[in-house]
């Protein structure tokens, strides 16, 4: 399937009090995780995670609380070490990609890919995005190691929540941000295709960091799944995406040349591939 990376960057959260962290936020918000997500995403995200009830009690701005009481200088992210246990763990330049430990780590690099610009391109449906700005705002505005205990308990124990592993035969990784701790955005690749995407959040478009994410992205294909060749498809007039593939050493390759998205539209579609004779398996 085409993945492509959005290139825009927008910030629009109405302001009344200053979080000394991630700046301008609203106050005052009655807010549930399930409003915040989106009732379709949340059940998406909840039946990925055991069949988690989609309904929760009634918090008086948890969310926006929790942000308050978080450190002022940014921690280490959480995530080290090498892979094992199932798990994959890769380091760029500036991302520390990993696969998601816990349902906060899905939702918050779900809604880096849910504006405007980014679905542009990518077209998904709509119970995998989230609709909400101010949603989308506040997740894009905490940190990988944030400390959940301010969020009503329900909604804290449904991020806690640890994430199985994966049956659709895609491997998935979230990508935060070294410097800061942020949700970066995600890069996956498919076992049976060798297909890759990702996505950044609209603050880290612009950067160069999507040919590190692509780059991740090949690693974790040669090094880590034992792929001899990558996959990618963009849109021939998304010229950010295509230049971060070629960036990351892609060069032209045959491939379908109308591809339907996951919101129903049809597209003209360009391919990309990265071949490595050299492959390997990690412990993940």
């Amino acid at each position: 399937m085409p993945k492509a990376l959005a290139d825009s960057s927008t910030c629009a959260i109405p302001t009344r009090v200053r979080c000394q962290v991630c700046g301008p936020v609203r106050a005052g918000v009655e807010a549930r995780l399930s409003d915040l997500c989106g009732d379709e995403l949340y059940s998406a995200v909840a039946r990925s995670l055991n069949s988690i009830s989609a309904t929760f009690n009634q918090g008086r701005g948890t969310m926006w609380q929790a942000l308050f009481r978080r450190p002022a200088v940014p921690l280490h992210p959480p995530v080290r070490g090498r892979c094992g246990g199932g798990r994959h763990v890769l380091r760029s330049e500036r991302l520390l990609l990993y696969t998601p430990l816990i349902a906060l780590d899905v939702i918050a690099p779900t809604a880096a890919r849910s504006d405007a610009e980014a679905q542009r391109w990518l077209g998904s449906r709509t119970e995998e995005i989230v609709q909400n700005e101010d949603a989308r705002e506040v997740f894009l505005s905490m940190r990988a190691d944030d400390d959940l205990s301010g969020f009503e308990t329900r909604d804290r124990l449904m991020m806690m929540r640890k994430v199985e592993k994966p049956t659709d035969g895609v491997v998935r990784l979230t990508a935060v941000h070294v410097a800061d701790g942020r949700y970066a955005g995600a890069t996956s690749v498919s076992l049976e295709s060798g297909e890759i995407g990702g996505w950044l959040a609209p603050d880290y478009r612009r950067q160069g960091l999507g040919v590190e994410l692509f780059r991740a992205a090949v690693q974790l294909g040669h090094r880590h799944l034992g792929l001899k060749v990558v996959r990618a498809g963009a849109e021939p007039t998304n010229n950010a995406s295509r230049g971060a593939l070629a960036s990351a050493g892609f060069t032209p390759a045959p491939g379908p040349a109308r591809f339907t998205l996951g919101d129903g539209r049809e597209i003209d579609a360009t391919w990309h591939q990265h071949r490595q004779e050299a492959t390997a398996r990690c412990r993940g």
